[in-house]
């Protein structure tokens, strides 16, 4: 269960959008009622962390709020809600491991710690060299095939300290594209 956030102490310098990006906003927001600019929340803010630096800042939060005609707590609500936002800055590769039920089942717990002594980082810390971020997340949809890990939107299943290693290595060596897990 997620706790409390104080997103007061989240600052950021205040970023903005590319053109293109401003044009695909006004294009998505032309295709919502006047009123239910809501309903683009999710969408922009996707954007915004791919384009803006890969996190959400309050500045960030205000300047979608703005964008969409909604108020901040708006945002807020769902950026805080929601485990894919990052609100904090975060290495090149975000290690987000289940640790629902059926994944604990089969061994999350034991995978987090091994993360955690192998980067030398703690669940929501990220690595003194920059890669590595590890967060714990609730359910990624692959409960058959636990134990597992999204990193980059894409699911690494079936994990054993071996399949980490060679993952993080991977990671590492910059040939992720290359590796099959």
């Amino acid at each position: 269960m997620k706790t409390h956030i104080d997103i007061s102490k989240r600052k950021g310098e205040r970023k903005e959008f590319s053109e293109a990006s401003l044009v695909r906003i006004k294009e998505l927001m032309s295709n919502v009622p006047e009123g239910k600019h809501k309903t683009a929340v999710i969408h922009v803010l996707h954007m915004a962390q791919s384009e803006l630096g890969g996190w959400i800042s309050v500045e960030t939060m205000d300047y979608v709020a703005e964008l969409l005609n909604i108020t901040p707590i708006e945002v807020y609500e769902v950026a805080t809600f929601y485990t894919m936002f990052h609100l904090d800055p975060t290495g090149k590769y975000v290690l987000e491991v289940c640790r629902t039920g059926p994944c604990m089942l089969v061994g999350s717990d034991k995978i987090i710690d091994y993360i955690e002594k192998k980067l030398a980082i703690k669940v929501g810390e990220t690595t003194s060299d920059g890669l590595f971020t590890l967060k714990t997340v609730e359910c990624l949809g692959a409960c058959g095939y636990g134990p597992m890990l999204q990193c980059q939107y894409k699911n690494y299943e079936f994990l054993t300290t071996e399949k980490v290693d060679d993952l993080l290595n991977a990671m590492s060596n910059g040939i992720l594209e290359t590796y099959q897990s």
